[in-house]
């Protein structure tokens, strides 16, 4: 912006952009939110699930399924914009790539402008004297690697030389903040890794690309009930967990050209959470 030009928000930051966003599979989640949060600042959304991991999990997939959860996205959507899903086990080495292809052939063809890495793999874990190299693996292939590939396929696409920057956001889970998580060992270093990588790939993709990591903090997503919900919610300030639309609105901004200045940070919103 010239320095003469006066200060004013677009209510519609990303109109004519696209984003993939991944693990956007259930209605309480992280990803759903920001996919929303995206649709409704003008973007067009590729939403990726991969349902078998959320089966697996004592909460279960999202009874409602990815067609309808795109419905969701799509009452959020500008007019013209397009709300498309899709799957994707990205444990395979090449399914990031094929992924960002399938998302930007979705949107028209013409490339992504942001790319938001929600997913990840849960379970499998635990204290380091019960862990092996399986596990390991598992949570490196998913949270990690993955995800860098995912950066990779992305920076390859064409961005036009007068195109603003594209953006990228990574979630991280708290593991560098005092105590880390010791009960989940493979899941912490995995994230703990992530979290390293955004410097060195912010650095090399200057100045075409920002790359963020955000670290929500506890959010809600119906994986605690009872006693142990109400005693995470006491370490709140205001005595709440944290919604899905409370990180979404962080990372949703962190995709706008406000945040252009920003780059290699891992930014904790957390509201005070006391550990």
């Amino acid at each position: 912006m010239p320095a003469h030009s006066a200060p004013r928000r677009d209510p519609l930051p990303l109109a004519g952009r696209t984003a993939l966003v991944t693990g956007a599979s259930r209605r309480a989640g992280i990803g759903h939110a920001v996919a929303r949060r995206l649709a409704a600042y003008g973007a067009s959304v590729y939403t990726h699930h991969h349902l078998p991991h959320d089966s697996a999990q004592p909460w279960g997939s999202d009874p409602e399924g990815p067609d309808a959860l795109a419905d969701a996205v799509r009452e959020c959507a500008v007019p013209g914009a397009t709300v498309a899903h899709g799957p994707g086990d990205l444990t395979a080495p090449g399914a990031p790539s094929r992924l960002v292809g399938e998302a930007a052939e979705a949107l028209g063809g013409n490339g992504l402008d942001i790319l938001v890495a929600n997913h990840a793999l849960s379970g499998n874990d635990g204290p380091l004297d019960s862990v092996d190299a399986g596990m390991l693996d598992a949570h490196w292939a998913v949270n990690t690697r993955s995800v860098i590939l995912l950066v990779q396929a992305f920076a390859r696409l064409p961005r036009p030389g007068e195109a603003p920057p594209g953006h990228v956001v990574v979630m991280t889970s708290g593991q560098d903040v005092r105590g880390g998580m010791p009960e989940e060992i493979c899941y912490s270093l995995a994230k703990g890794a992530l979290a390293s990588s955004v410097r060195t790939l912010a650095t090399a993709l200057a100045p075409r690309i920002t790359v963020n990591a955000v670290n929500p903090g506890p959010v809600d997503t119906g994986y605690l009930q009872g006693e142990a919900h109400a005693a995470v919610a006491a370490l709140f300030p205001d005595g709440r967990w944290a919604t899905p639309d409370d990180p979404a609105r962080l990372v949703s901004w962190l995709t706008t050209d406000e945040a252009a200045w920003i780059t290699g940070e891992v930014i904790n919103s957390e509201n005070g959470f006391a550990r």
